[in-house]
This record gives C-alpha cells, structure tokens and sequence, in this order.
C-alpha cells in the first residue's frame, strides 16, 4: 500500500520543503518623477502614464477592499509601491504582472525570474519577522502555509501597518489562475493579469487541440524524489491535471496527492515512460533510473524512456505551468509535440 507522506528531510532540496508548506509546491515600475514645468505635465500625469504601459493604477479604484485567498479583508488605502513575496510562486505572479521594480524582498526559494535572484532576502519557509518590519513593505504576498503556521507574525504585520495578501494554495489550472488574478487585484494590474491568463489559456488549448490526435495513451510514472524515499504525483496535483491534458496516464493517477510507493509497487505499475523532476539536486538522474535492480523488463527501462524535466515548471502555480505541459508533451510524444 502506498504511504502517506511525511516529513522529509532537507536533503530533497527545494520542491519537497516546499511540497510539505502546501500540504502539498515584466518589469514594473514604481512611480517617478517625469514632468517638467516647461512641459506642462505635472508628476501625476507622469506616474499615470507609466502605469498605464504597464498595467497599473488604472486598473483599480483605490481605497481598494478586498478578500485574500483565506477569507481575509483587507484594504488598501493606495497602490502598493513596494511588495514582499514569501513564496516562488507569488514572486513570479508578480514579475508576469509587471512588478518587478516594487518587489524590495523575497524569499531564499524565489530564484524566477533571474531579477529575484538580486532582491534582498527574508527568509525561507520561516519569514524572517525583523527583517520584513525593517522594510515596511506596503503589500505582503503571503503564503498559505505562513498564514496557517504562523498567524501571529502575520499580526504582528498587519499592527505595524503592512496590507498582508494571503495567497491560497494551488493545486490546479483554474485555481492558479485565481492566484494570478488575486495578485493584480490587489497591486492594480487587472489588466496584465487577463493578458497573462488569457495566454496562458491559448497555448493550453493549443496543446490540448494537438494531444487529440493521440490514440493510445503513454502510462507515465513520475518521480518527485529519488529512491530509496520514491514519492510521485497522484490525482489532485499539476502534474495529474498536465498529463491529462495531453492524453497521457498517470501511473499513480489512482492515488490521491504526493504517495510514498516502494520499488516493487512502482515495478507492478509497469509504466512506459518515466519522468523525474529532481536533476538540479541528483546528478544524473535518468542513468540511476535505468541501473535499478529489478526494473529491466519495464517498458520505459527496455527503451529508455526516462526523461528529468525542470521541477518549478510542473509544480509551481504561475505563468510557467504552461511551459511545463509543453515540456512533458514534447518528451512523451514526440512524433506529436516534437516538429
């Protein structure tokens, strides 16, 4: 019988510390002064411009109030012009919706897009509290698991004057794009965020339209985790929803969320193609797959069809979920998906 999943150790590196903060895992400018006397345009009309090329103020009314993703009100008595982010997945929201140059802080995790890697730091899965009322950010991206595991610093922030935002966990499409839409509320970017699930949902369709000349379904087993700790993607996961999106089985699609399997279950499963999403912390991957004892006769080893794809595409709910549908479209079909 598969086993519910625990708590692992830190050595499985980002996608699994985050996994256990789920349950489970562009630029935009700020206001400047762009007027002159000489030009007849005041500093307002200046900063009314610039959020218009880049899906601003003018989206939302401001006093804003509003409902979080926990059932939380808030309001925002103006457009937020600096923003932290506790999460990778609400620091690439951000940046798709053009908020780049608010962001002052995020967390160790948030390593997309490239920019995050230079923003200051605060904290981990554990927001660092001092650090973030020295900044006084006007807007706090907060993540579910923060909320759940520790209401009082977020308290503490909302006495010291910070609108916290409360992003739910997203375990789907529809309900990251909710996440996406949430955000823009929020930092008046309702505009950007259409643009941005509207794009989302073309290339999907798109996939989709080419995954129905598909006869006969690929059973694909994923591996989250390496052996001998082996834990994969059931039902109610991204990657669940992804596979069936391009007309593959999820071998584990009987199982419910993130299931600890042995080597023997998995075998029973006979898959033929094997996916693992943990090659930016094991090396070599596909080789360690291959050489398991016992595994020959599978279909995916006899062939050698064990593919690593990029862990934050097929787990973290943003923009890039789409690319990591193409991904595992490309590499399970690639008569379909590979011209």
């Amino acid at each position: 019988m598969a086993r519910v999943l625990g708590k692992h150790g830190q050595a499985k590196g980002l996608f699994l510390a985050l996994l256990l903060s789920f349950a489970l895992m562009m630029t935009g400018c700020g206001a400047e002064d762009v007027a002159s006397d000489l030009e007849g345009t005041s500093q307002e009309e200046g900063q009314e411009e610039e959020q218009t090329e880049t899906g601003g103020s003018q989206d939302v009314g401001y006093p804003l109030t509003m409902t979080d993703g926990v059932g939380n009100e808030l309001t925002l008595e103006e457009e937020p012009q600096t923003i932290v982010s506790t999460l990778p997945s609400n620091t690439e929201i951000a940046y798709a919706l053009g908020l780049g140059d608010k962001m002052i802080g995020v967390s160790e995790w948030c390593n997309y897009p490239e920019e995050a890697l230079d923003v200051d730091k605060v904290g981990d899965m554990d927001v660092d509290e001092e650090t973030v009322l020295m900044m006084a950010p006007d807007l706090l991206l907060a993540s579910e698991h923060l909320h759940n595991q520790s209401p009082d610093v977020l308290d503490t922030f909302r006495e010291a004057g910070i609108n916290v935002l409360v992003v739910a966990d997203a375990s789907s499409f529809e309900e990251a794009y909710e996440s996406i839409e949430l955000i823009a509320q929020a930092t008046g970017t309702v505009e950007r965020a259409e643009e941005v699930v509207d794009n989302m949902k073309e290339k999907l369709t798109s996939i989709t339209e080419k995954a129905d000349s598909i006869d006969e379904e690929a059973r694909v087993w994923v591996e989250i985790s390496p052996a001998p700790d082996i834990f994969t993607s059931g039902s109610g996961t991204f990657i669940h929803e992804m596979l069936e999106y391009i007309n593959a089985e999820n071998a584990a699609g009987h199982l419910e969320g993130w299931p600890n399997l042995t080597e023997e279950e998995i075998v029973e499963l006979n898959p033929d193609v094997i996916v693992t999403t943990y090659g930016y912390y094991v090396e070599q991957p596909k080789e360690e797959v291959l050489g398991r004892e016992g595994w020959a006769h599978i279909p995916a080893i006899e062939n050698e069809r064990v593919y690593d794809v990029d862990n934050d595409t097929v787990t973290r709910p943003g923009p890039r979920l789409v690319d990591g549908v193409e991904t595992l479209a490309t590499i399970i079909y690639p008569e379909v998906f590979g011209e």
